[in-house]
């Protein structure tokens, strides 16, 4: 029965988290991602979510701020770190664990000799130790409580004061591998929940349909690879009978090669014989031949002197050309050379004045360019003062036409008036003369 409480101590120990990232804005590691339906959001959106987040991610935190308690007490300077009050409530709590402990310990033992022991032999020691195991029973809740007391007291202290936190954090290096495998299953816990958090219930259907299709085709697989392992099977049984008519050739085969063995022993034996008796043969004939070879080597060599003292003397002569022709090709070098020199001289003084008339060239184009210019320029005035004089000229002998016209006109007009001024004065003068009468 005691066994049920002892669970509560190895939470204080486990892997250091202080590196994790704990936000809202993605899973630290997701429990068992489906890469082909990943959730379509990486972000919270609601309210809600975000709550419920933040909730998980301040459990870890808290679970973390306790786990480091067990190394405080293995390791009691890292209190001079923190403020008086919080190592007072440290202390407070370390002690209540011990007791703890022990409470639970001396509990175990009891129940071990109480289990041991008969209750027939010793009536009253036996009555006396269960009524002890019933007063540390009784007494372990109470410490229980006072253990979660003092806890909720030491992560207000440190919630209260963020920099008493961290110090602890970076002061305490160490926690069990039961509370390292705690934590990282709050932190599997919270991945599990973000992705729970993101995804849709489309996306829910849509998982559960390709888990439904994984499934089958996982079937699917297991049957094919059945039928694969039966035909394996009847393959082998084929395999066996096979490799025992193969040995059964073998056999066959190694005694065939053991008679031709015997056979080949015997024509080996006669093969030996006669190659000794074709090698004596032809030996004889290879000293024979040694010896008419020995003789045509001192016919080649004696005429390979004289053919050398022959090549000698036309070496000789040929160096001797040689030598002649060397010196008259230096000789001609050296003319060439001279030539050469004086050729290049030339070169230089007709660069010079090449470059000089080109100097001139230059100059002789720039004032080209120039008289050009002005003669387009004095051209282009002609053209213009031509063109004002033709203008100038048709316009007078426009005045001129207008002018005759004009007078021709005036002449006219003079001519009809004089004409009716003297048709006027005809008439009067009849007029008076009637009158008279």
């Amino acid at each position: 029965m005691a066994l049920n409480v002892i669970g509560v101590t190895p939470l204080y120990e486990g892997l250091d988290i202080n590196r994790l990232r704990l936000k809202t804005e993605g899973p630290l590691k997701p429990a068992h991602p489906l890469e082909p339906l990943a959730p379509s959001k990486t972000k919270l959106t609601t309210i809600e979510t975000k709550r419920i987040m933040s909730v998980l991610d301040e459990a870890i935190y808290k679970v973390e701020l306790v786990t480091l308690l067990t190394y405080v007490q293995e390791h009691p300077e890292v209190l001079e770190v923190l403020p008086p009050e919080a190592t007072a409530l440290v202390k407070e709590h370390l002690e209540f664990c011990e007791i703890l402990l022990q409470t639970v310990h001396l509990l175990q033992e009891r129940e071990g000799q109480l289990e041991e022991a008969e209750p027939g032999g010793q009536q009253n020691v036996w009555n006396q130790d269960a009524r002890t195991m019933e007063v540390y029973k009784a007494s372990i809740p109470v410490l229980m409580q006072q253990v979660q007391e003092t806890t909720k007291n030491i992560l207000r202290c440190l919630l209260g004061e963020p920099q008493s936190a961290k110090l602890l954090q970076v002061q305490a290096h160490g926690r069990s591998a039961e509370a390292q495998c705690f934590l990282q299953s709050l932190v599997e816990l919270r991945g599990f929940i973000f992705e729970k958090l993101l995804t849709s219930p489309m996306e829910v259907k849509e998982k559960a349909q390709f888990m439904y299709d994984l499934t089958r085709r996982n079937n699917r697989n297991q049957e094919l690879i059945d039928s694969l392992e039966n035909e394996l099977a009847e393959r082998m049984k084929n395999r066996d009978t096979e490799v025992e008519k193969e040995n059964f050739v073998i056999q066959e085969l190694k005694n065939h090669l053991h008679q031709v063995l015997r056979f080949s022993e015997n024509s080996l034996l006669r093969t030996k014989q006669d190659a000794e008796k074709q090698q004596k043969i032809d030996f004889r004939a290879g000293q024979a031949r040694l010896a008419k070879i020995q003789q045509e080597v001192l016919m080649l060599r004696s005429q390979f002197h004289n053919l050398t003292m022959e090549n000698w003397e036309a070496e000789q002569a040929l160096r001797k050309k040689k030598y002649k022709v060397e010196t008259e090709i230096e000789n001609w070098i050296q003319k060439f050379d001279s030539e050469m020199s004086e050729k290049q001289e030339e070169i230089e003084e007709l660069d010079i004045i090449h470059k000089e008339e080109k100097q001139q060239l230059s100059e002789l184009q720039q004032r080209y360019d120039v008289l050009v210019e002005e003669f387009s320029q004095i051209r282009a005035e002609r053209e213009i003062t031509t063109k004002k004089r033709m203008e100038a000229e048709k316009e007078m002998l426009r005045m001129v036409r207008a002018a005759t016209v004009i007078q021709a006109v005036w002449k006219g007009y003079l001519v009809r008036s004089m004409l009716k001024s003297k048709k006027r004065g005809k008439g009067k003068g009849k007029g008076k003369g009637k009158g008279k009468k």
